[in-house]
């Protein structure tokens, strides 16, 4: 499958294996996606993740996280804010907070990927890629 927006197709696949309560879930992987993959696993939405295979066919491989008897899954949405054809851009003193907090925006700066937290701690801001809730 030939996706232009790789992160996009990132999204997509978490939200469908967290929905068919998977225990893990492969993306091709690409610096990006690794990237937002740390996010993800430094805000505790993720367990961990891992790069499996060999060049063009390397895989990013995330162990999804479920809470309670009943594995409610602990990313109840993945929002794509900046997109290939309309970006999104933010500076610190305007970036979104999402649901009062709980959730978390991913931003892409000139000092890496970082949540909104982060950057409003290092007071930059940046291109708005995604809020996960």
């Amino acid at each position: 499958m030939a996706s232009h927006d790789s992160i996009s197709d990132m999204l997509t696949r978490i939200r469908n294996a967290s929905e068919k309560r998977h225990a893990t879930t492969s993306i091709p992987a690409s610096r990006m996606c690794c990237s937002i993959a740390k996010v993800l696993r430094e805000e505790g939405f993720i367990y961990a993740f891992s790069e499996e295979g060999e060049g063009f066919c390397k895989q990013l491989v995330l162990e999804l996280r479920y809470t309670g008897k009943h594995k409610q899954p602990l990313i109840r949405a993945l929002q794509r804010v900046s997109r290939p054809g309309l970006r999104i851009y933010s500076n610190h003193r305007h970036l979104p907070k999402v649901l009062g907090g709980i959730g978390v925006a991913i931003l892409s700066t000139s000092r890496g990927v970082m949540s909104d937290r982060t950057a409003r701690k290092q007071g930059i801001g940046g291109e708005v890629l995604c809020y996960v809730y």
